[in-house]
């Protein structure tokens, strides 16, 4: 083959023009050929094969496309999540000029050849023979559709580099599988196709990035001189990319562009010539990519979309593993409408710094769901959402003050939930599970214990720990006015210790940590995970004191079950994910069903009775009064049912040392779950003064939620 080639150049640098064309034709016919020359039988067989299924891989391997996620108005965006920046649009969104000048930069004779130029390569021969260099190239544009859509379909990096690679077995697949695919698909279907794969530098993949990129416009309303500029960045894109260069050398090549377009017919001389006279002029925009980049006039909404991100990776109907899941978010071309409620979210913010400036060591934050569907409506806390930590203030821990520095004003961890940090210790919003556990296990809530003012448990004690007596673990309540005999309405209003740790041993403290996994709950530190393994979780007593590691997106979540009457939801951050050809995503769950990939998950997990009894006693807690008995004349959190205004459940919670102080509200339309602790140091305390802020900041924003005219929130049923 080598010898045939190196002869037939020879004769053809002597042979005239038309014998020169033949030439040509015969050693393209022979590169054509040129994969079965060396095989016969099955491997000719094979190699049929091997074509067959390269055009119907040009067929069915969809570019990546950018995924818009929006917030829940469906108009106000987040963030994109893109590999390659490129949104797909059909040839009739696209200004004709721009069409004419990728013609007359790429392919002048597009438009009469059958997917491979004859001419055009003889031209190009004789011009790189007399050069003794490559000056000219040959690829049509559907060729070189055809190398970027091998390129892109590639599945490993030897297929990439045998799409892209200089060799001879190269140019003769892109002949045949051009040829091929002209008889399949129309010029324009073509050119459309080439328009959305093509690379314009300064990382616009296809028409639309570029159009956005470099001019901040939609492709269809771009003008002559902005046509010509990108149809000239194809050919070398790093190269002439004006937005990262000097100019000069893009407007040389623009102007080129221009004058082959005066030539072609396609432009009148007169404004080929006055557009040549306009600099070359830009109106770059970046688009935003993942959470970092989420507008910075919104920069709080970047924890939520850690939350979505995090929770998409979690998904296994969207791929096997979260590497593949985020890749489908980044290729997918999706458009996500989430939950994030923008005035709820600005309203939240609000309340938080209010109470806790940005800047302080102190996290205070919270998250509102929404009962019965799981969607969070706001996450919202007291820092700025970025990697770069340089100016942050000193680590809280003494330990590591001189190695690291501490999260705050600025971080990137989700503080909230949704991520993968254990969260905080939550106090006595876990006698919620008692609580539902109990209920659950038929207790009448008016079972009663005498609660003294320090218990003698069941439950084995930690030598050396002041809550030891003996052996064993004797826990005490906050004050002496909590002594004497309590049932669930008022041991819960006041949240007195020593009433639920009896409720506990009756109902069993494993039946407590099952619940709380019912309702959402994970364990993650290795403490946590241990004591709730099923040989330790029966011997947990001081789970009922919240001694676990939560978060406020958890902990919402659980409490939202019961306000939706025992319906437990996962929380989630998307109401709507939209495929690029305008259908929602869907997937096939374990039973076959087909589902939507954005409908709550949800499922009846305790009885609606037992939901409502514990509202009932959760009504003590905030002093609204319960329905079934008597509250016992005080609450630890009386002012929010008159702050909110309306019927309202909840639990106060802070730990030992006041290291977290918590509060968890909800009406039957929304639930919040707010606290302030420290996330760089758990022994940090919180002070008794702060105690409050969670429980004027949940309240709050239940009571904005409530007179608030946004759709999501109706008057109490």
């Amino acid at each position: 083959m080598a010898r045939f080639t190196t002869n037939a150049l020879h004769a053809l640098q002597r042979a005239p023009h038309i014998l020169r064309l033949g030439l040509v034709g015969g050693i393209v016919m022979s590169l054509i050929a040129l994969p079965f020359a060396f095989a016969g039988g099955k491997a000719v067989k094979a190699g049929s094969q091997f074509f067959l299924d390269m055009e119907s891989m040009l067929k069915e391997v969809p570019a990546g496309q950018t995924s818009y996620v929006y917030a829940s108005d469906g108009v106000t965006p987040i963030t994109m999540f893109y590999e390659e920046y490129r949104k797909y649009i059909p040839l009739s969104e696209t200004a004709p000029v721009v069409q004419q000048a990728i013609i007359a930069a790429e392919d002048e004779r597009y438009r009469m050849h059958r997917g491979v130029d004859f001419k055009g390569i003889a031209r190009a021969f004789v011009a790189n023979q007399t050069a003794g260099q490559v000056s000219q190239g040959a690829s049509t544009l559907t060729m070189q559709y055809v190398r970027m859509a091998l390129r892109d379909s590639a599945t490993s990096p030897r297929h990439v580099i045998e799409a892209t690679e200089q060799t001879t077995m190269r140019k003769a697949r892109e002949i045949r599988l051009a040829l091929e695919l002209e008889k399949r698909l129309s010029k324009e279907e073509i050119l459309e196709r080439y328009l959305n794969v093509s690379y314009f530098g300064h990382r616009a993949y296809g028409i639309f990035a570029a159009a956005q990129i470099f001019f901040s416009k939609l492709p269809a309303e771009l003008n002559l001189v902005e046509a010509a500029t990108l149809a000239g960045l194809v050919k070398a894109p790093s190269a002439y990319d004006p937005a990262s260069h000097d100019s000069a050398a893009a407007k040389h090549r623009r102007d080129w562009v221009l004058q082959q377009m005066g030539d072609l017919g396609f432009v009148a001389a007169e404004e080929v010539q006055a557009a040549k006279e306009e600099p070359l002029t830009l109106n770059v925009y970046e688009p935003p990519n993942d959470c970092i980049s989420v507008n910075p006039d919104y920069n709080n909404w970047g924890f939520f979309c850690d939350f979505f991100k995090n929770w998409w990776m979690r998904q296994p109907a969207f791929g096997n593993n979260p590497q593949e899941r985020l890749d489908l978010l980044r290729r997918g071309g999706f458009q996500i409408v989430t939950t994030l409620d923008p005035w709820l979210q600005a309203t939240a913010m609000e309340r938080v710094t209010a109470k806790e400036r940005i800047g302080n060591p102190f996290a205070h934050g919270l998250v509102a769901v929404q009962p019965g569907t799981g969607q969070v409506h706001a996450m919202a806390v007291n820092r700025v959402y970025s990697m770069d930590q340089s100016a942050n203030g000193p680590h809280t821990d003494w330990n590591k003050r001189y190695e690291i520095p501490g999260n705050y004003p600025n971080t990137v961890n989700p503080l909230l939930g949704g991520g993968t940090l254990p969260g905080y210790q939550a106090g006595s919003t876990f006698k919620y599970f008692v609580l539902m556990a109990a209920l659950d296990a038929g207790f009448s809530p008016h079972t009663s214990f005498y609660a003294p003012m320090r218990l003698v448990s069941q439950y084995p004690g930690t030598p050396g720990e002041r809550s030891t007596c003996g052996t064993q673990w004797c826990p005490m309540n906050a004050s002496g006015g909590m002594t004497g005999t309590q049932n669930m309405w008022t041991g819960y209003g006041k949240s007195v210790n020593t009433y639920f740790v009896q409720l506990e041993q009756a109902v069993g403290a494993d039946a407590a940590v099952r619940m709380a996994e019912r309702l959402g709950l994970r364990w993650r530190s290795e403490t946590d995970i241990m004591m709730a393994s099923p040989e330790r979780a029966a011997g947990w007593g001081s789970f009922t004191l919240g001694v676990a590691d939560t978060t406020p997106l958890e902990m919402a979540t659980a409490y939202a079950t019961a306000a939706a009457d025992g319906l437990f939801c996962e929380a989630i951050p998307v109401k709507s994910i939209t495929k690029p050809d305008g259908t929602p995503l869907t997937y096939k769950d374990a039973d076959g069903t087909i589902r939507n990939g954005a409908d709550p998950r949800c499922r009846q997990e305790v009885d609606p009775s037992v939901a409502r009894t514990a509202t009932d006693a959760g009504r003590c807690v905030t002093s609204y009064g319960a329905a079934g008995n008597g509250c016992g004349g005080w609450s630890t959190a009386p002012g929010v049912a008159g702050q909110v205004g309306h019927p309202v459940a909840g639990k106060t919670g802070t730990t030992d040392d006041n290291r977290a102080a918590w509060f968890i509200g909800y009406t039957p339309q929304l639930a919040v779950a707010s606290f302030v602790a420290d996330p760089d140091n758990p022994f940090n305390s919180v002070g008794e003064g702060n105690a409050w802020k969670p429980i004027t900041s949940a309240a709050e924003i239940l009571r904005d939620a409530w007179t608030h005219d946004g759709p999501q929130y109706f008057a109490y049923p």
